[in-house]
């Protein structure tokens, strides 16, 4: 079967807990993924029993509303099981009575994803569903029997333990365990005679573990569940680059790096790609940049692959983009469920409508994201306290603000700015500027930035305000956690409460597009 190979027919992906009356699909699915296993699928009677017992481990992956890819699994008592079990034991000679919902283990069942889905990381997405589960459910870890599918092929001259140590140091490719392996999974131990008729693992299997950091010892007491948010944010470089290519090469590797650390949103900095011009540079600065704009729909459609390979919802900075002859400056949402939605700066400095002839927008909006709603504001738009006031009324939780200053004075303002803000909207802001300097693109020879994570100033954030922050002028990537919930207790319990203690009856500010 072909696999997928226009990644922008995509529209939609998401998880959905597998019903009974999926069996059909499921069947499927697995007669694709283990066509080189004859007869091996989950009869009616044992997907059944998954969802009864236990529909929250029982999840599938769908593409445009097709099925894609399933993981199941079940919780059981660790402790009543010897660390050399086999599959059979395990799931109770698959009638999955070992399930527990008093359990301290979440166990790896099956994961399979057909062919022609393959090369997307929905696996991936199923393993972090997985883990997200088991520290939801306050689990100790995951652990499950990983099949090593071409040890058939070295079984003559390796034995399993030499086997599984070449795989690690990449000396043999084994597609499944290098997968495990690179989705924070370790090898705990080989167990023989694990799944009876894997012929290509010789009947081995790796017993791979994950733990849950977050696990504590059940308690009575009381205590709240907090939805916590992680931020990647890119402090980058400006430097030239050859071509679109390798622009974009650059860029894959700081969206890799931040999808690394599990990150839910991935930052860029305003005008990013305006290396690009040096090549113009014997133009105008107005004709040069209106020829950086013929990038910007390709760099979106990118941004918008990376987006759905990574499972990380992107901020694309901000690009140049003419529409109907104007000029603006404008960036994507690409969401990891394949969604894209667009942005504007409302507000021009003099300088940029000076030399680049650059026009302001008119869209100001939340967007919805699997993480809560977010805003973002452009640069020189952060200084303008009605915009994010008028966010926050919607909802707004975090504040992205992607920026472009040659010096600390310009710097500074947006700086303070968005650190206001945060306080008097009661949420988090970050901020990612770039560094360095572009000595061969007219009016960009310059630039500074420290980029930030900043918080409201009260007792469950800390004193300055300030959550992260990165080294001024240095190329890197700022991971910081925010906690949603903390603002929730903020606006209701919080020492001062900004959203609240508005005097309506006195002032109202208003939307007027709305």
């Amino acid at each position: 079967m072909d696999k997928i190979k226009d990644i922008q027919a995509i529209d939609n992906i998401e998880i959905v807990f597998i019903k009974f009356e999926d069996y059909k699909d499921i069947k499927q699915a697995m007669n694709e993924a283990y066509s080189n296993m004859s007869e091996v699928y989950w009869k009616e009677h044992h997907i059944k029993t998954l969802v009864e017992k236990f529909p929250e481990g029982q999840v599938g992956i769908k593409i445009n509303n097709e099925l894609a890819g399933c993981a199941l699994s079940i919780i059981v008592d660790y402790s009543t099981f010897d660390e050399k079990h086999t599959y059979n034991e395990i799931t109770g000679a698959y009638t999955f009575n070992t399930h527990t919902p008093e359990g301290d283990i979440l166990y790896g069942i099956d994961v399979f994803i057909r062919p022609k889905f393959r090369g997307l990381r929905l696996g991936r997405r199923l393993y972090d569903y997985r883990k997200e589960l088991c520290e939801k459910l306050n689990l100790k870890g995951i652990v499950f029997g990983g099949r090593i599918p071409n040890y058939h092929k070295y079984s003559s001259r390796l034995t399993p333990k030499e086997y599984i140590e070449k795989v690690r140091v990449k000396e043999i490719h084994d597609p499944v365990l290098d997968f495990q392996m690179s989705n924070d999974f370790h090898p705990a131990k080989v167990l023989k005679g694990y799944l009876e008729g894997d012929k290509e693992s010789k009947e081995y299997a790796v017993l791979l573990e994950w733990d849950n950091i977050y696990y504590e010892k059940p308690s009575k007491k009381a205590a709240v569940k907090k939805t916590v948010v992680r931020l990647g944010l890119v402090q980058w470089q400006m430097r030239l680059y050859k071509n679109l290519d390798e622009l974009m090469q650059q860029v894959e590797y700081f969206v890799d790096a931040v999808s690394g650390y599990r990150s839910d949103f991935a930052l860029f900095p305003e005008f990013f790609n305006a290396p690009l011009m040096s090549e113009y540079n014997h133009l105008s600065e107005s004709d040069a940049i209106r020829r950086l704009a013929d990038y910007t729909e390709e760099i979106k459609n990118r941004f918008a692959e990376l987006a759905i390979s990574y499972n990380i919802n992107i901020i694309t900075g901000s690009m140049p983009e003419v529409v109907d002859n104007q000029l603006f400056n404008a960036g994507y949402l690409c969401k990891r469920d394949g969604g894209i939605e667009r942005f504007e700066k409302l507000h021009v400095t003099p300088d940029e409508k000076k030399v680049w002839g650059l026009q302001g927008g008119n869209i100001l909006k939340t967007f919805d994201t699997d993480c809560g709603k977010i805003g973002i504001l452009i640069c020189y738009d952060v200084e303008f306290p009605e915009l994010s006031r008028l966010l926050a009324i919607d909802g707004m939780d975090i504040l992205f603000v992607p920026f472009l200053t040659d010096t600390q004075n310009g710097y500074s303002r947006v700086r303070n700015c968005a650190q206001a803000r945060a306080i008097e909207n009661e949420c988090f802001v970050a901020i990612a500027g770039s560094v360095g300097n572009l000595p061969k693109v007219h009016n960009m020879d310059i630039q500074y930035a420290q980029s930030m994570v900043f918080t409201p100033c009260d007792f469950a954030f800390p004193t300055n305000g300030i959550k992260a922050e990165a080294t001024p002028n240095t190329e890197m990537i700022l991971i910081a956690d925010v906690d949603i919930d903390t603002l929730r207790e903020l606006n209701q319990f919080g020492s001062v409460r900004n959203l609240k203690d508005r005097r309506t009856d006195l002032y109202s500010i208003k939307h007027k597009n709305i």
